[in-house]
């Protein structure tokens, strides 16, 4: 069967990454989380004190770019990748309230975005991956044979994202939580470099009132139209009835 570049878009606490991660592991792709790249040199700014009353250095920052590695290893407990930032797990530490308050202002910046776009570009070369971010399918796999993008109501994102937080043991409000997805979806649509918005090719799906198992379901049977055209599609209905 041949191999494809899967482009999975969409606003923050969406589900994106969890779809994403869970179709590569099923399909035996590479999952590769561009949105942990833009948090890992947030995380960055943070600990290297580029960060002040929620400014970013930008000059700084810019001169600091050759020295910020990222890099994704494989967690054999989870089976997912974890983010490394100069050789450190910091998996944990981007998932932060602090850091998701200051990723999207760092992602805006062009010269963050032009060196994130070239890695991700470098990974994709030889297909066989899901990407998942916000201008996935619109700038830096243009030409990718699936897109999809990813929407559900503030409210319900806001929701799972203190779900998720609380989970892990860490302090977080709901109304902090949902002004942060809001303020992030309007940084995500109004920036002047590679703004959020749907491909005109990309399929569009509102998760607001689905489960998990269904996403799967659902973005399985995009995948086997995609690779094998209608009669794939129609193995994919009977394999999952």
């Amino acid at each position: 069967m041949k191999k494809i570049t899967i482009a999975i878009d969409g606003f923050s606490s969406c589900g994106k990454s969890t779809m994403a991660k869970d179709l590569a592991r099923e399909i035996g792709y590479i999952y590769i989380d561009s949105g942990a790249m833009y948090r890992a040199v947030t995380l960055y700014c943070i600990e290297n004190g580029l960060a002040e009353n929620g400014e970013i250095d930008k000059e700084k920052l810019k001169a600091s770019m050759n020295q910020i590695n990222i890099s994704f290893q494989l967690n054999a407990e989870t089976g997912r990748p974890d983010t490394y930032l100069n050789g450190v797990n910091v998996e944990s530490k981007i998932r932060t309230m602090e850091v998701s308050s200051l990723v999207s202002p760092v992602a805006t910046l062009d010269f963050v975005r032009e060196a994130m776009v070239a890695q991700q570009q470098a990974m994709g070369k030889e297909k066989g991956i899901v990407m998942d971010g916000r201008d996935i399918g619109t700038t830096v796999f243009p030409d990718a044979e699936l897109k999809i993008f990813v929407t559900a109501s503030a409210e319900v994102r806001a929701q799972r994202r203190y779900d998720e937080l609380k989970a892990k043991g860490q302090e977080a409000g709901y109304e902090e939580i949902l002004a942060n997805v809001k303020g992030r979806d309007f940084i995500d649509q109004n920036r002047e470099v590679s703004p959020l918005r749907k491909a005109d090719d990309a399929i569009l799906l509102d998760n607001s009132n689905l489960t998990i198992a269904e996403q799967k379901e659902w973005l399985m049977k995009q995948y086997q139209f995609a690779v094998g055209g209608v009669d794939k599609l129609i193995e994919a209905w009977q394999g999952l009835k």
